[in-house]
């Protein structure tokens, strides 16, 4: 599992921009619908055993919102392009701290 500090995240008018920490490196975040469909893209490679992985943003309590999205390979930035997740953030911005994501 990959566990992501979100230090930042700001509301923009169809998505949500910021930064995340990972083992201490920063690295940009976009988290937007899916009009291009479902995607995962992680600023580094990994080898999952299947097409989709878990990926999971959660805060305090038992306060969380998962989807289940395919992992379409290295970008610059963690992009996640997910309704499921977007709408949920866009009422819950301040509560999520964590993003994870989960494979084999």
């Amino acid at each position: 599992m990959l566990s992501f500090k979100v230090t930042k995240l700001d509301i923009f008018q169809s998505y949500f921009f910021g930064e995340v920490e990972f083992h201490s490196d920063q690295y940009k975040v976009n988290i937007q619908n899916q009009r291009r469909g479902k995607v995962l893209r992680l600023p580094f490679e990994i080898r999952p055993k299947n097409e989709k992985v878990v990926v999971r943003m959660t805060g305090p309590g038992d306060l969380f919102v998962e989807d289940y999205l395919p992992y379409a390979g290295e970008s610059e930035w963690l992009e996640i392009d997910s309704d499921e997740i977007t709408y949920f953030l866009a009422d819950n911005q301040d509560k999520l701290d964590t993003i994870e994501i989960m494979y084999e």
